[in-house]
C-alpha cells in the first residue's frame, strides 16, 4: 500500500494548537536560563502503533527550529514498552515549551492508530477491511500515519 500523502493543513493545526497551549506564554520555561541546552527522550510506557511524527516535528519547527528531534521508529510501526520513540536536543526553554503540544498530537494520533491496528489484526484473513477511524478532533480529522494500518478518514 503506498504511503499516503499527509494533509495540506499540518502547519495550521499546529500553530492552533501551539497558540491555545500558551496563551500569554510559557511560565514554566521562563525559569530555565535562556542559554541552557537540553536532551529529552519520548518514551512509550506500553505498546503502541506510532503515529504523529510530522505534527510533533512541525510543533518544534515553529517553536524554534534548533531543536533537533531523532526519530528511533516510523509512523506506522509497532514500539513496544519502555522504548525510545525519539530524542531531542535543543535549547531547554523550547523543548519544555513544545512538550505538550507535541505529545498531545503524538499520545492522540498513535492512540488511534494503536486502536485502528488492533482491530485490523483482529479482522485479518476475513474479507472485512477497516475503512474508517474516526477521529473527530478538530484540526484531526484528515490525520493519518505515512505506513499506515487502516485507511485515512
Amino acid at each position: 500500500m503506498p504511503s499516503p500523502t499527509l494533509p495540506p493543513d499540518i502547519a495550521t493545526v499546529v500553530s492552533r494548537a501551539i497558540a491555545e497551549d500558551l496563551g500569554d506564554g510559557d511560565l514554566t520555561a521562563a525559569l530555565i536560563a535562556a542559554n541552557t541546552l537540553a536532551v529529552a527522550r519520548v518514551i512509550a510506557r506500553e505498546p503502541a502503533t506510532l503515529c504523529g511524527r510530522a505534527w510533533f516535528d512541525e510543533t518544534f519547527r515553529q517553536l524554534d527550529p534548533r531543536v533537533a528531534v531523532d526519530w528511533r521508529a516510523a509512523d506506522g510501526t509497532s514500539i513496544a514498552a519502555d522504548a525510545v520513540v525519539c530524542e531531542l536536543r535543543g535549547p531547554a526553554r523550547s523543548i519544555v515549551t513544545g512538550e505538550r503540544t507535541a505529545l498531545n498530537f503524538l499520545q492522540t494520533l498513535s492512540g488511534t492508530a494503536t486502536t485502528t491496528r488492533a482491530l485490523v489484526d483482529i479482522v485479518a484473513g476475513t474479507r472485512t477491511r477497516v475503512l474508517d477511524t474516526r477521529k473527530t478532533l478538530p484540526g484531526l480529522r484528515r490525520a493519518h500515519c505515512s505506513g499506515s494500518v487502516g485507511a485515512p478518514s
